[in-house]
């Protein structure tokens, strides 16, 4: 039985809808989230994930209209024909899609989001802003658990080589997707630890195939922000957890410095998992960033 979500009520005031858009050739499913507003953000989740990751925060931002995609190969995405599912391709990709649903769109990227987020602005994607959660601002190899992270190439390596049924079963292992799902949950709270380890049991092996999760991977920890931050000339929000695993703080906070424009918010006692820990904080900063008022209603 699936682990009630703690933002429920939230997200079910706000009006979702389903869309589909052919970009590069294959075909994006992206959602809809809140009311016609002139404030339109594209959010970008991270690796493994979809578009149900970020719902938590946008639940506490109804008053702003979302656009979430799915990455290409995860998700309800398609593949995209033909490609190698690499960082320069994700980058062009969303510059496509920002392109084709919302022209000017402020962007937003979670975790490796912010890297494809970061690189497509860094690339020419025409926005106002970047908000970027979690931003890998570091190389994941060097951070506190990079001893994790070496194991982890291992294992998606290993899921490449071996024959295709075996190594996607590895791959979507329940075991192992749990074992990740509690080494980045902060929380001590026992019914929102129970709502992130499902959330991963049901999301986190949504990807279409072995090849694309194998080049996603390699994409998401052979890259990182510093790269593109001096090429970006927009305002930029960094949302940083003090105890992230992947990113440490002191990381984060340099990260800030490369930036032309940038406002670190940084939050205590959470992990990577900013967007379920503690998504009103997120959301909260965001809405300062973006000077969006708080509704009456809300």
């Amino acid at each position: 039985m699936p682990a009630p979500s703690p933002y429920a009520d939230r997200l079910s005031r706000i009006p979702i809808e389903r869309h589909e858009v052919e970009v590069r050739g294959g075909r994006t499913a992206y959602w809809v989230y809140g009311p016609e507003s002139a404030t339109t953000v594209i959010a970008v989740h991270g690796f493994r994930g979809e578009h149900h990751g970020l719902e938590p925060v946008l639940a506490y931002l109804p008053e702003i209209r979302v656009i979430a995609p799915d990455l290409p190969g995860f998700g309800e995405s398609a593949p995209l024909p033909g490609r190698t599912h690499d960082l320069e391709e994700y980058a062009q990709w969303l510059r496509e899609f920002a392109d084709a649903v919302a022209p000017g769109a402020i962007v937003l990227g979670h975790s490796f989001g912010s890297i494809a987020a970061s690189a497509a602005v860094a690339g020419g994607l025409e926005t106002p802003r970047l908000i970027l959660i979690n931003p890998i601002g570091a190389p994941a190899l060097e951070g506190p658990k990079g001893i994790l992270t070496k194991l982890a190439v291992l294992y998606y390596g290993l899921g490449a080589r071996l024959p295709a049924g075996i190594g996607t079963a590895l791959l979507r292992n329940g075991m192992i997707v749990r074992g990740m799902s509690i080494a980045m949950a902060k929380t001590k709270d026992p019914d929102l630890r129970r709502f992130i380890h499902d959330q991963h049991d049901t999301y986190f092996s949504d990807f279409a195939d072995r090849d694309v999760l194998r080049d996603a991977f390699v994409a998401s920890v052979s890259h990182d922000v510093r790269a593109f931050a001096p090429d970006i000339d927009v305002p930029v929000l960094l949302v940083a957890a003090q105890q992230d695993d992947i990113t440490p703080i002191e990381a984060e906070r340099h990260l800030a410095t490369l930036f032309a424009d940038a406002e670190l918010v940084e939050i205590a006692d959470v992990g990577h998992l900013i967007h379920y820990e503690t998504p009103a904080e997120a959301a909260g900063a965001i809405r300062r960033f973006l000077r969006v008022p708080v509704a009456r209603d809300r």
